[in-house]
């Protein structure tokens, strides 16, 4: 049996630290850091558990995306627009803090709108800077998978957040 505790204490921080990156809310990221450890309860009684911190990094961010994706649709229904902080520089200039908000803003929204294998990758990647050997080991895909995977992830990206041009400017 895991000694909770030890791992609460070692990896707590990290955890939160990967939601509040994707969700940009204390409240949500401590919502969604015992979201996940709770399913590392479950996850550790069903299989023996070898590296804790991308389990836990990994189910952070899954739960986070699941907090994006109802955020979402909630948003698309009421029309509410929630207020989402990037940390940014201390130098930067009010209207550069504002883009650097609104981008994030953009970029939530659009998470929200992948399949869930290839959010899930893209924040691993290049939220987390894990390795795609890392991530294929974690999610139990080929390194080629992870590949794919993140090369879907940003093609569809770059269309939600009108970075590509249209398919007839291709």
């Amino acid at each position: 049996m895991p000694d909770w505790d030890r791992i609460l204490r070692k990896h707590g921080r990290m955890v939160w630290a990967t939601a509040y990156r994707l969700l940009g809310h204390a409240d949500d990221a401590e919502e969604c850091m015992q979201d996940a450890f709770l399913s590392a309860v479950e996850l550790a009684r069903r299989q023996k558990v070898r590296n804790w911190p991308a389990v836990l990094r990994h189910l952070a961010a899954s739960r986070a995306l699941d907090r994006l994706r109802v955020r979402s649709r909630r948003t698309e229904r009421t029309g509410d627009c929630a207020e989402l902080d990037m940390l940014s520089s201390g130098e930067a200039t009010p209207d550069e803090r504002a883009q650097v908000s609104e981008l994030a803003s953009r970029l939530r929204s659009a998470l929200a709108e992948l399949p869930p294998r290839q959010a899930e990758v893209f924040v691993l990647r290049f939220v987390e800077q894990m390795s795609y050997k890392e991530i294929a080991q974690n999610l139990g895909l080929t390194t080629n998978a992870v590949g794919v995977l993140l090369h879907e992830a940003r093609e569809r990206l770059r269309e939600l957040l009108g970075e590509g041009g249209s398919d007839e400017q291709r």
